[in-house]
């Protein structure tokens, strides 16, 4: 499914989320709730980053909480798309991971379109139309 659709699907089953935005490894946002989504993106992008240089071991970082006495802000990543969302105080922190989870896994890349195939192929590249079948009758010499 797109983006938006998974977004709707996260905000109808999780009351928690109060905001959401799904951007890709890039910063190029592909679904958001809320018409300011690139500059969430950016400031969950930043925060990836910054938590990124303090962590310590070798696996790279792949879900995020940060929580205030107003609310908290979850950040989770897979290779290509990462998902934030904000949520009041006081959240199911692993229910909401788990919902921003899998609405990340339920994102479906758009397919690319198909390159047209060239136009000047050499002629042995290029495949020549059937011969026509015919058929024989049974009583046919």
């Amino acid at each position: 499914m797109d983006a938006g659709q998974a977004l709707a699907d996260l905000t109808e089953i999780s009351s928690q989320i109060e905001a959401a935005v799904v951007f890709d490894d890039k910063g190029k946002v592909v679904g958001s709730t809320l018409p300011a989504g690139d500059a969430f993106a950016r400031s969950a992008a930043d925060l990836l980053a910054a938590a990124d240089e303090v962590r310590t071991g070798d696996s790279p970082l792949t879900q995020l909480e940060i929580s205030t006495g107003d609310g908290s802000v979850f950040v989770v990543r897979d290779a290509k798309l990462t998902i934030a969302a904000t949520t009041g105080p006081a959240p199911t922190v692993g229910l909401v991971f788990y919902d921003l989870k899998s609405a990340l896994r339920s994102v479906k890349p758009k397919p690319r379109s198909r390159a047209k195939p060239a136009a000047n192929k050499p002629a042995a590249a290029q495949k020549k139309p059937a011969a026509p079948r015919t058929r024989k009758k049974p009583d046919a010499p």
